[in-house]
């Protein structure tokens, strides 16, 4: 209850700070999105493709892709292949560049699309830094359409009742705590 609550305030404080900004109104695709944009540091981005246990042999969904630096790291370290999916067309414009200047765009795609309607079943693995809400609404889409042994890994936030096979708390390089979660798809589906 006590982690509950505080991933909760997370999600305030996160909100608040992004409204709090300074930064221009909140574009269209960002007011439809399932989250604000804040990208993953570095070293958050490698250790969720190690808990996820990423290899060559998997195709890896980034939902919220943002600059798509996780489909990248995961396409340039693991040689996965990677799709980005992200509501924002700017996003996803940036994260075509990103993947030109790593050399990695043979190995990824990028869509412009609302995660709640995108098609996971290639995914192999999923990732996402999604408010607590979002992560919910997706649960169903996941495990229904995901094949038993993919991994979901979370930065941050939970999915509700859905129990993780794996939590690991760290200390990223900003000395910030860190959260990840750890599920594997079980072919069946859950609300």
């Amino acid at each position: 209850m006590v982690i509950r609550r505080m991933m909760l305030i997370t999600a305030s404080l996160i909100l608040v700070s992004f409204q709090l900004s300074g930064l221009p109104a909140r574009s269209a695709a960002e007011q439809e999105s399932l989250a604000p944009y804040v990208p993953t540091p570095q070293d958050v981005v490698e250790k969720m493709l190690e808990l996820a246990q990423v290899t060559s042999s998997d195709v890896l969904y980034d939902l919220g892709c943002g600059d798509g630096r996780i489909v990248i790291t995961a396409a340039k370290k693991y040689g996965a292949r990677g799709v980005g999916v992200d509501i924002d067309p700017q996003r996803i414009q940036e994260s075509q560049a990103n993947a030109r200047t790593a050399g990695v765009e043979n190995r990824v795609k990028f869509i412009q699309q609302d995660a709640m309607t995108v098609d996971v079943s290639p995914a192999t693995v999923v990732t996402l830094y999604l408010l607590p809400d979002s992560n919910r609404r997706l649960r169903g889409n996941l495990t229904r359409e995901l094949k038993p042994g993919s991994r979901i890994v979370s930065h941050a936030f939970d999915m509700d009742e859905w129990e993780p096979l794996k939590v690991e708390h760290f200390t990223d390089s900003g000395g910030m705590t860190r959260t990840l979660y750890l599920w594997k798809a079980d072919g069946t589906a859950r609300p």
